[in-house]
């Protein structure tokens, strides 16, 4: 699915300019993303949010396993780690769509935290 395709390079994306693009290319103005440890709402605290887990956690990267989607939602597992090693986050999320397919929420859940 495209949109979570994209939404997952945002958070790869480490250059701000690039980031930004593409955090309006697919969050809606208000969308808002919730996780155990987050909740950002509008896309300049989502900007924030992504930045701040890039720099607790620098290079490392997010993959995403299988969308699994119907009307206006989608859920998809993710990992955050490096392609030789265990991933260090494994999590699960919720999106929810406008009706032009972007973002309007992410609810998150943390499967595997580091200690």
């Amino acid at each position: 699915m495209k949109v979570i395709d994209r939404y997952l390079e945002s958070w790869n994306e480490t250059d701000p300019t690039r980031r930004r693009a593409l955090i309006d290319e697919v969050w809606a103005e208000h969308g808002r993303y919730t996780d155990p440890l987050a909740v950002a709402e509008g896309r300049d605290a989502i900007d924030a949010t992504i930045a701040a887990v890039q720099a607790q956690f620098p290079g490392l990267r997010f993959s995403a396993g299988p969308v699994d989607a119907h009307h206006d939602i989608a859920r998809f597992t993710w990992t955050l780690g490096t392609d030789d090693s265990e991933p260090l986050v494994v999590g699960f999320d919720v999106a929810v769509l406008t009706e032009d397919g972007r973002i309007a929420a992410i609810h998150g859940f943390l499967d595997k935290v580091p200690a």
